[in-house]
């Protein structure tokens, strides 16, 4: 088998850290810094331009050794072999899961069923490039002549989240190509892009494997009868390219052969904006930085292969999620990114995470008995810290963070950059050593409050801290850096899916709703209502009764 398939609750490491967090669970983060001056730098990697400090989180040596020790007994480094050497660890679909092929080097080999891809990977590599330098350029132009001023990207889920998410953290390296995002079915959201677009010069790029996505091809078509009204229907062959595996179907659109882009099964949905899924990233910034964005992923693809565990950034972050998640009882997680450009960071890990690991059947076929995926969310600071902080720190939840702050700014701005800096540092050691009764008593003294006065208030004002956070200090918000911060997420997902002995790259959850709408759809447009539940088929016949 191309996994190993080993129930963690059943390894002597699990047991170990299960008597271990009895030990541990109430000790202060405050103390642990106190018992060990050096604890910061022995818990702290530093790795190109990435400074990962993990010491604000509630684990001692121990529990660190330990969480080896179960990355050992589960075999991680079996799995790290089958999942780079192209096994078909996405059993179920019984395929590869090669996204890092994507990355790598034109010299190195990378083997699906006996063939090495990596030629086929850089031929699309190529045209991507070649394409994105032409519309950039202005030699490539529409129908009528015009060069390019605008790009519209047509997908949805992984075919538009990892696109969007990188355009919008780039956007400081754009090009003077507007791009825009369509996704959701909603025909409100694709008429309010397109109203204000010049056919003449718009370029569409749509994203679909199969060229049967429900959402994807209804806005697809909307957009074409758009494009339909003011120009001739040879004009489609210009304005509109494809990337898919169905030719067929591509070219029944109108769309050219020449300006179909392939795709692998090999590449997971939300895996594949190192494809030519990402074709709208190279329109937006330009080929080059699409390569430094590659670049970077491979660097840390490289990094997650070769480095011993213990220095291992995606290891070391994927272990501290099973810990908070299987120990702590902790279901969430929150992403805090202090970069206005990682506005759509956390939804985008949204779906690598929580699709990748919502799953409560193991690789043995079992229904687990333990918890497996995290709910992840978040947005950036500082707008974070006037939203949910509140909850972090004085609610009843434990809630891990990721905080992920750059050094430099894009833009120059020092005194804003010190201010941003200045919370993104102040708020993890906020949450680590919180305000103790005998602190809230010296602010009150310090303002000349009598006691009788603020004694109501008093516990209001105390922070108890013992909030863990994990903070990524990054030099600065470059492609490859961006890079890098993305294939460490992916990574720490196999990770975690390892550890949890659950198929991490399949994502059966989503189908039923989507058959489900289907048999709805057609009782939206019928006279009779089919077999549902009577909530089912209220919800039908008042959409239908407002309607008519």
């Amino acid at each position: 088998m191309a996994l190993p398939k080993i129930n963690p609750t059943e390894t002597k490491a699990w047991s170990k850290l299960s008597g271990h967090f009895e030990t541990v669970k109430g000790l202060h983060l405050k103390e642990l810094f106190a018992e060990d001056a050096a604890r910061a730098s022995k818990m702290t990697i530093q790795w190109e331009d990435f400074y990962v400090d993990y010491s604000k989180n509630r684990i001692t040596e121990e529990t660190f050794s330990l969480l080896m020790e179960l990355a050992d007994e589960v075999k991680l480094k079996e799995a790290m072999n089958a999942y780079f050497s192209g096994e078909e660890i996405n059993e179920t679909e019984k395929r590869a899961v090669l996204h890092t092929a994507l990355r790598a080097k034109q010299t190195d080999e990378v083997f699906v069923d006996g063939k090495n891809v990596m030629p086929e990977v850089f031929a699309v590599k190529d045209q991507i490039k070649k394409f994105s330098d032409d519309v950039i350029s202005g030699n490539r132009k529409g129908h009528s002549g015009k060069a390019f001023t605008d790009v519209v990207n047509i997908g949805i889920g992984g075919s538009d989240l990892g696109p969007a998410m990188v355009v919008e953290a780039l956007s400081f390296y754009q090009n003077h190509l507007t791009t825009h995002f369509v996704s959701n079915v909603d025909g409100d959201h694709v008429n309010e892009v397109i109203k204000h677009l010049d056919p003449e010069t718009t370029l569409f790029v749509i994203v679909s494997k199969t060229f049967t996505t429900q959402e994807t091809i209804s806005n697809a078509t909307t957009i074409r009868n758009w494009f339909l009204l003011t120009q001739p229907e040879e004009a489609v062959a210009d304005h509109f390219v494809a990337v898919s595996t169905n030719i067929e179907k591509v070219q029944e659109f109108g769309i050219a052969k020449s300006n179909i882009f392939p795709m692998w099964d090999w590449v997971g949905g939300r895996f594949s904006l190192w494809s030519a899924v990402g074709l709208s990233i190279s329109l937006s910034v330009g080929f080059e930085h699409f390569n430094a964005l590659l670049s970077g992923a491979n660097k840390m693809d490289e990094h997650f292969k070769t480095t011993p565990f213990e220095d291992n950034i995606p290891i070391v972050l994927g272990l501290l999620t099973v810990w908070y998640n299987n120990f702590f009882g902790s279901e969430s997680e929150a992403v805090i990114p202090y970069t206005q450009y990682l506005n759509q960071f956390a939804t985008y890990l949204q779906q690598g995470i929580m699709e990748s690991n919502g799953k409560y059947i193991d690789r043995n076929g079992q229904k687990v008995n333990y918890q497996t995926g995290t709910v992840i969310w978040g947005e950036p600071g500082t707008n974070a810290q006037h939203a949910f902080f509140q909850l972090i720190h004085q609610g009843t939840k434990l809630i891990p963070a990721d905080f992920i702050g750059f050094v430099n700014a894009l833009h120059g701005d020092q005194d804003h950059q010190e201010k941003l800096i200045s919370n993104f540092i102040a708020q993890t050691e906020a949450l680590m050593n919180g305000k103790t009764s005998e602190e809230v008593l010296q602010e009150f003294k310090a303002k000349n409050e009598s006691l009788d006065a603020v004694k109501e208030l008093f516990p209001f004002k105390v922070f108890e801290g013992n909030k863990p956070t994990t903070t990524l200090f990054i030099n600065k918000l470059t492609p490859e850096s961006l890079g890098k911060l993305i294939a460490l997420y992916e990574h720490r997902i196999f990770v975690q899916g390892v550890i949890w002995n659950i198929f991490s790259y399949d994502q059966f959850g989503v189908e039923l709703g989507k058959q489900l709408a289907n048999k709805v759809l057609k009782d939206l447009k019928s006279q009779d209502v089919g077999a549902h539940d009577p909530s089912t088929s209220g919800l039908i016949n008042h959409f239908k009764k407002i309607l008519n």
